[in-house]
């Protein structure tokens, strides 16, 4: 199995489940699911689309220029779903197990 991806990537893979978003759209979405807890910077948003476009994980869909900028919208690979997916399931059941034990243990669940 692949490694565990750390969070930033994981919100990331998140943003671009549902739809194709440019960069700064990502890193509004990153925010928003994070509540806030999870904010990207420029230069580490793009280095991390580079790793990822690498890696197999997320493709550019198209291109626009916006006020003189070029914009580029990416969206998950099938591969990407996959990996997406399998992190999701690892940190669900990580989650669950974590409030059972809480249970059992007497904690506030």
């Amino acid at each position: 199995m692949a490694a565990e991806l750390r969070e930033p990537t994981f919100l990331m893979l998140t943003a671009l489940a549902d739809q194709p978003r440019h960069g700064y759209g990502v890193m509004q979405e990153v925010e928003r699911l994070s509540g806030g807890g999870t904010r990207l910077r420029t230069g580490t948003l793009y280095a991390a689309f580079d790793r990822l476009a690498q890696e197999g994980l997320i493709e550019v869909t198209h291109e626009e220029v916006v006020d003189g900028r070029l914009r580029r919208y990416y969206r998950l690979t099938e591969a990407g779903n996959v990996t997406l997916e399998v992190e999701s399931r690892r940190r669900m059941s990580v989650s669950k197990e974590a409030l059972r034990r809480l249970r059992l243990a007497g904690g506030y669940v």
